[in-house]
């Protein structure tokens, strides 16, 4: 049975996909609660439920598209967490999942679950991942191609899948019962030491000359220089009053220290931002990947335990030095933006020549299972099932959501293009493109560029949307 919606159906449940300005003083919500005195909000119903359940996959469960080692154990629980923003026209909501990646039609059912549980549309709704490795990578269209196969691996059991939408549900219907005014934003930042560097080490020739990748043990990885990275990391905050309701980081980085061993966790990013949580009761943490496609801890992480407890210490202390640079301003203005994006198919990856290999039983796993989610990817765009790119505008303040792995050329054209505005960007959205490489990386090769479904083209369309969203015109 297939799970893929027809472009049809996908544009009945995205409606408005169109740029949204929100008629912040035109509604009013009716679970009232007065703001704190002193309040300048220009919006004085704007309102903010957080949320947070588990979608920790059971002993035994694929792991990353079903390609290293299945769940044996859980050091600790993956999350989904997010809020919910009330009295700015039709609810947004905004989740973040400690979750490989979500996948095309797997994708769209989690924004329908979260639409549907507070009464708004899919496209109001931004469901990104963080992206560590020892967690789920859910594609239901994927796991339909493999599952035919019968002797493969799942890649998302659905059964599991169904569960944590149905425990979102609640999770989140059950937020509303506790909201709390929201009177001010802020945003800060803070450079993180020793954590990101560049994956991709270009040669003299022009060509990628080697793949730091998460972690490495080889000398010469810890000795070439971080190259081109965002060594930002951004937050961004809602307040009552005095009091911090949310506070969301975002941070351009893989977030892996070491994976495989079929010991699920939320790694050092997801570490942080528990222990950041445990320092903060009253505050909902939240934790996003950045435009983080070519950027690894491979020059500081060598793969041991010592090094997850490092790197956890070090993404701690950014985010509370970024926090300790917030600064409240009340609300002004809100707005919900959206652009449908279409990118084309990399040439380079033929559908029939692909299930051939998904069907020969003397290909490896990996070799079997990846190609299902190329094909999965391959017929959403034949079909024209279009990507949802979204931004939150609060007075200056711009979060972008960003799908798959975009390198950081993304966010750092961003940034520059609307330098007037504090732009953070959340990618590992919607995965199913996976990586997303500038168009000057597909010629100089290597491996982000040998994933990558989509083509060249990709860039300037992408890019076009982003600009799109940051336009305050």
């Amino acid at each position: 049975m297939s799970h893929k919606p027809d472009r049809r159906h996908f544009l009945a449940a995205t409606a408005g996909v169109c740029a949204t300005p929100l008629l912040a003083q035109s509604e009013t919500q009716n679970n009232s609660q007065a703001q704190q005195p002193g309040s300048e909000s220009a919006n004085p119903n704007l309102r903010l439920a957080s949320f947070r359940f588990d979608i920790t996959p059971p002993i035994g469960h694929s792991l990353c598209g079903g390609w290293i080692k299945p769940v044996i154990d859980v050091d600790d629980p993956l999350e989904a967490i997010g809020y919910v923003l009330l009295g700015a026209g039709d609810p947004i909501v905004v989740c973040v999942l400690d979750w490989t990646g979500l996948l095309n039609s797997a994708h769209l059912k989690w924004r329908q679950m979260l639409a549907e549980a507070v009464g708004t549309t899919p496209d109001r709704v931004s469901v990104q991942c963080v992206h560590q490795h020892n967690a789920p990578f859910a594609c239901l269209d994927a796991e339909s191609i493999v599952n035919a196969q019968g002797d493969l691996p799942h890649i998302i059991e659905t059964d599991f899948f169904n569960r944590c939408l149905a425990s979102g549900r609640k999770a989140v219907q059950d937020s509303l019962q506790h909201t709390s005014a929201v009177t001010h934003v802020a945003h800060g930042e803070s450079a993180v030491e020793k954590i990101a560097s560049n994956r991709r080490i270009i040669g003299l020739d022009g060509k990628v000359l080697s793949q730091r990748g998460s972690s490495s043990t080889k000398p010469e990885h810890h000795v070439y220089p971080e190259g081109l990275i965002d060594p930002m990391l951004k937050t961004f905050a809602f307040y009552n009053g005095d009091q911090p309701l949310v506070s969301a980081h975002y941070y351009a980085c893989h977030p892996m220290s070491y994976y495989g061993d079929g010991r699920v966790s939320a790694d050092f990013c997801g570490l942080a931002r528990r222990q950041r949580q445990s320092q903060t009761p009253g505050c909902t943490q939240l934790y996003f990947n950045g435009c983080g496609g070519n950027i690894g801890a491979g020059k500081y992480n060598d793969g041991s335990k010592q090094a997850r407890v490092e790197l956890t210490q070090r993404l701690h202390q950014g985010m509370m030095k970024s926090e300790a640079s917030l600064i409240k301003k009340p609300v002004k203005s809100i707005e919900w933006k959206t652009r449908e994006f279409l990118p084309p198919l990399n040439p380079a990856f033929n559908e029939t020549a692909l299930v051939q290999e998904i069907s020969k039983k003397s290909n490896r796993i990996v070799a079997r299972n990846r190609r299902a989610y190329t094909v999965a990817f391959i017929r959403r765009i034949q079909e024209q099932i279009p990507i949802l790119l979204s931004a939150l505008q609060i007075n200056d303040i711009s979060i972008l959501h960003l799908p798959g792995e975009c390198f950081v050329e993304y966010q750092l054209r961003a940034q520059a293009q609307a330098s007037e505005q504090f732009v953070a960007c959340a990618a590992y959205g919607d995965g199913g493109p996976w990586y997303i490489p500038t168009r000057q990386a597909y010629p100089q090769g290597g491996y982000a560029v040998s994933v990558a479904w989509c083509a060249p083209e990709t860039d300037q369309i992408l890019s076009a949307g982003i600009q799109s969203l940051l336009d305050r015109n």
